[in-house]
């Protein structure tokens, strides 16, 4: 929220500057204080210009310094692979499922939020997501081709959904 603040501010004032500049005097200046004074103003856009294009992004990579993401949706903190799962799933499944901690609005597949059963056990509810994208699913009205991640990539996926799902 704070950067789309600096955003806008930057914008009005560029826009003021614009407008103050373009309704200026239209009498003709002195000759010698234009001389005097047209570096000086060429000189203070450039430091403006310099200023907000070295401040503006180091202020993002101050501020988007990485904590952000360790958290998911809700504020669930999340450990190093379970942030790599989120990424895995961005990439393979969010175009067809929806889950509200990856912000996924997929319409094709199921709601992992409402889909994954409320077992009270983390075991059953790995397994239940281990079990969906080991075999596929052919229910409802898409179908899931088995095997789309595999590996370590499927064991991030299913401890970041098994960890986020209807939570």
């Amino acid at each position: 929220m704070l950067g789309l603040i600096v955003i806008v501010l930057i914008f009005v004032g560029t826009g003021i500057t614009v407008v103050a500049l373009a309704m200026r005097s239209g009498r003709k200046p002195d000759p010698k204080a234009t001389k005097r004074s047209q570096p000086t103003v060429m000189a203070g856009v450039a430091l403006v210009t310099v200023a907000f294009g070295l401040g503006i992004p180091a202020f993002v990579i101050a501020y988007n310094n990485g904590s952000q993401s360790k958290e998911a949706v809700g504020g669930i903190s999340l450990t190093a692979d379970e942030q790599e799962g989120r990424i895995v799933f961005a990439e393979k499944c969010a175009t067809c499922h929806q889950l509200g901690a990856a912000n996924a609005v997929g319409r094709v597949g199921p709601d992992l939020d409402r889909i994954i059963p409320p077992i009270a056990e983390e075991k059953a509810r790995i397994a239940f997501i281990n079990d969906a994208i080991t075999n596929g699913r052919a229910r409802g009205d898409g179908q899931m081709p088995a095997g789309l991640v595999d590996g370590e990539d499927q064991e991030r996926v299913t401890a970041f959904i098994a960890k986020t799902a209807g939570r």
